[in-house]
């Protein structure tokens, strides 16, 4: 049965345009190890800037072959470069009753 999460990535000072690069490619990489269900990402924006990811995992047992993957470990250390990662509760959005952001989803 799949996992869904949601992601919260605060770019580092200067690396904006890197982490959404990083952010684009996630889906797919996960997707090329068999480690995510067929339905689309969705990427936002929050307010303060924080990029907001939501997909679905395959299942649990994708998530623990994830931190297994050289090649996933390899795309975590690009978004660790880029990111500080961002429980979504401390968003100002989080805090409404219904959380808009802005759409960043091609």
């Amino acid at each position: 049965m799949g996992r869904f999460v949601i992601a919260g990535y605060k770019s580092k000072p200067g690396q904006e345009e890197q982490l959404l690069t990083v952010v684009r490619k996630h889906h797919s990489v996960l997707r090329a190890e068999n480690l995510v269900s067929d339905k689309p990402a969705h990427v936002m924006r929050a307010g303060d800037g924080t990029i907001v990811e939501v997909f679905e995992w395959a299942s649990s047992e994708a998530i623990e072959r994830a931190h297994a993957s050289t090649v996933v470990r390899a795309l975590w250390a690009e978004f660790d470069a880029a990111c500080d990662f961002v429980p979504i509760g401390r968003l100002a959005e989080a805090q409404n009753m219904f959380s808009e952001f802005e759409s960043l989803t091609p």
